[in-house]
């Protein structure tokens, strides 16, 4: 039985750690946090399909009974040792690995940043992450009672070159798309609108729920980004933004503004790929050996990687990449790579 070590516990982790476990391996899950399930915890449901965030992680849960799990503790140190890692942890422990996992998943970027868009000045303007964990059941001062407006800014931080992000977050399109309908749903009243640059709608059933958003929520779409944001005297936030599409400009009373921050390389992706002298990518994420036919591994022998660590991903993809990381791990080990 070969120990591996899952740098990580989001769903990419816990899917991994599952699936080494079922095939005769001691995988080890090192968390920096003290919960598994990464920001997916944090969620509330999951598109298309509208499943819940926490069904999916306690169904990854209820697998892993076996899998040792440290919370709370890093990665302090990691050496090729003979054919696999010497792995120590920052509660003291050292493990001795056959492989290991860097399943790391991504930070979002932080809105307060974009200053233009007042996150951290005026009160009704949220993340998506904020929104999300409000739909969950956290409570949040700011957001309204009773909207009669909410609007949502595509974009913050992704493809935005003075924020040093030109690259596609993927999944906030979508995130906004189901989150304007859920807040329709629990508002009727409301309108809703969606400031976009272009939709990227590229997934299974996508494109379905984007027309839903329209014909059955009436849900409206501009396409244009916005360009300024302030607050009246009754404390409603006032967007300025030009609707490409027609050429006009567009000025909108709020009572809530969503930022839909995008996807950025975790820190501790950096310090890792150091310590085993893995390559990183242009994006700041791990870079895999190709990323066509060998994503799951590095340019490291037995280390390997899974989900949003070598960059952006849906769930779907996440999961799909853990279940393919655990079998190449496997094949590694077993001397078929």
């Amino acid at each position: 039985m070969e120990k591996i070590a899952i740098i990580g516990g989001g769903i990419a982790g816990m899917e991994a750690a599952r699936r080494l476990l079922q095939l005769g391996h001691e995988p080890v899950i090192v968390e920096k946090s003290d919960h598994l399930g990464g920001h997916v915890a944090g969620w509330y449901k999951l598109f298309p399909d509208m499943m819940s965030a926490r069904e999916l992680v306690e169904q990854l849960a209820a697998g892993l009974d076996g899998v040792t799990v440290y919370y709370r503790t890093r990665v302090a140190n990691m050496n090729r040792l003979g054919s696999g890692y010497s792995v120590m942890l920052s509660n003291g422990v050292n493990l001795q690995c056959g492989a290991v996992l860097i399943s790391t998943g991504f930070r979002l970027f932080d809105a307060s940043r974009k200053e233009e868009y007042g996150y951290g000045v005026y009160d009704h303007v949220v993340t998506n992450s904020d929104l999300e964990a409000w739909l969950g059941g956290a409570p949040d001062y700011r957001i309204p009672d009773n909207p009669a407006s909410v609007a949502f800014v595509h974009c913050v931080g992704s493809r935005d070159l003075k924020a040093g992000n030109p690259q596609c977050s993927k999944v906030c399109c979508m995130t906004a798309i189901k989150q304007a309908i859920e807040m329709k749903e629990k508002f009727p009243q409301a309108d809703i609108w969606c400031f976009y640059m272009d939709l990227r709608l590229f997934g299974k059933k996508y494109e379905d729920f984007y027309i839903a958003a329209q014909r059955d929520h009436g849900i409206h779409f501009v396409r244009g980004r916005v360009s300024e944001v302030s607050e009246d005297i009754d404390g409603r936030v006032v967007l300025k933004a030009e609707d490409t599409l027609a050429g006009t400009p567009v000025k909108l009373s709020a009572d809530l503004l969503v930022l839909m921050s995008g996807m950025l390389c975790n820190e501790d992706t950096q310090s890792l790929a150091r310590m085993v002298r893995a390559d990183v990518d242009s994006d700041g994420f791990m870079r895999s050996r190709d990323n066509i036919y060998r994503i799951n591994e590095s340019n490291r022998p037995g280390i390997f990687f899974a989900g949003a660590c070598t960059g952006t991903k849906t769930v779907p993809e996440t999961v799909g990449e853990a279940r393919a990381a655990a079998l190449d791990i496997h094949n590694y080990l077993s001397g078929n790579d």
